[in-house]
């Protein structure tokens, strides 16, 4: 019989949470009720009451409520979730996590989703699911169910809808993942402009025994590597396209943030690394370019994606970036360098060729690494069949160190 942790503010809405744990528990399921409202409820008893929440967050729940302060209450709340469910889940006292709100209880409810690992059931039920939830959403996988209607009285709407979100995580937590062959978990980085590097050395680590998962460095592409790597599920990284640190510093649309290539090196995990694609910063359509880079060399690599050059000047700066986040790395790690080309399109006779901007970034890269992290520098372009063999061989040699 499996445990459903129903998240809610059951002083604003407590019927509709005493109709979902009922159709849990219609269900054969138990139940694990958690208070993040400030006020008490008068329905329902939770098994962890709002004042534990609080005080999780530091914060006295009488005062929360007394200061009339809804940001701060929420804020609070959701930091005070984060550490009980992450507490609870560590203890296996439930199986699968529901929670249902409008936009503050969505934000509540899925940070502690997000607190959570990969695998956890995760349904959320809100009036804002119908909309770009990737901020409330992450790189976790929660189910986001839209209320259709407010999440706000029993009626029509709302039974059928919290019905079958019931069944939903009542039938995650109920299901059997089948067994397969459990490799080692080796994450890979790739871009359109790495494909064949990243392609090969795949093939030939998943010869060698491993399993790859390649994510493509789209912003959340990294963000999900990270997170993976973050809740131990990576053996090895083979980071070759970086890409997404051009983002972050100039401005494009695919950042993965700023702590991009920290995961690895803070959890001693062993690395390759390359500059891959950091010529490359990247925008949608043309005429969402914004003004501030009138007269910089763009390249259109389709027609919703239009990729600009790296000028020298922030080359150096990512060569600084790059040096600084592998130097936190407190296990192997290796870095290589394609001399002739850290992408299709800036080799040379290639729209983005440019010298100064790969020695200012290559330059600076060998003045600001660690002088105990090997770097390996190769006469050829990043896709080149030799970079790609040397740099997964290297991989394997630091994972059996």
């Amino acid at each position: 019989m499996s445990v459903i942790a129903i998240i809610g503010s059951l002083d604003t809405k407590g019927a509709e949470f005493e109709f979902l744990k009922n159709q849990i528990e219609q269900r054969g399921h138990k139940t694990l009720l958690i208070d993040v409202g400030i006020k008490g409820s008068d329905l329902l008893t939770p098994d962890v009451p709002a004042g534990e929440v609080s005080a999780a967050a530091g914060e006295n729940l009488e005062e929360l409520a007394s200061a009339n302060d809804r940001g701060r209450a929420v804020a609070a709340m959701a930091k005070g979730i984060c550490e009980i469910v992450a507490g609870l889940w560590g203890e296996k006292k439930f199986d699968g996590l529901i929670s249902m709100g409008g936009s503050a209880g969505t934000s509540v409810g899925t940070a502690a989703m997000r607190a959570l690992p990969l695998g956890v059931p995760k349904v959320m039920v809100s009036t804002v699911a119908g909309t770009d939830v990737s901020d409330y959403v992450g790189v976790k996988d929660i189910v986001m169910i839209p209320s259709i209607v407010d999440v706000s009285g029993i009626n029509r709407i709302s039974r059928q809808v919290i019905s079958q979100a019931a069944g939903c995580v009542c039938g995650m937590a109920e299901t059997e993942i089948p067994k397969g062959e459990d490799r080692l978990l080796i994450a890979a980085s790739m871009f359109g402009n790495t494909t064949d590097c990243v392609q090969a050395a795949s093939k030939a680590l998943e010869a060698a025994g491993y399993e790859v998962l390649i994510f493509h460095a789209t912003g959340v592409g990294g963000k999900t590597m990270e997170s993976l790597i973050e809740d131990g599920f990576i053996t090895g990284v083979l980071d070759l396209t970086t890409t997404e640190w051009a983002d972050e510093l100039v401005g494009g649309v695919l950042a993965a943030g700023p702590h991009r290539m920290e995961a690895a090196a803070r959890n001693g995990i062993p690395t390759v690394a390359a500059p891959g694609c950091l010529d490359m910063v990247n925008f949608w359509a043309p005429n969402t370019i914004p003004t501030k880079f009138e007269g910089r060399l763009f390249y259109e690599h389709n027609p919703n994606i239009t990729l600009m050059r790296t000028t020298p000047e922030e080359s150096r700066e990512l060569g600084r970036i790059f040096a600084q986040k592998v130097n936190l790395s407190t296990g192997p790690v290796a870095v290589f360098l394609p001399l002739k080309g850290i992408s299709v399109i800036a080799m040379e006779g290639q729209p983005f060729h440019s010298p100064e901007a790969d020695e200012a970034l290559f330059s600076t890269i060998k003045e600001n690494l660690r002088p105990d992290i090997p770097i390996h520098e190769m006469d050829v372009d990043i896709n080149h069949p030799s970079f790609s063999e040397a740099a997964w061989k290297e991989l394997l040699n630091l994972i059996n160190q």
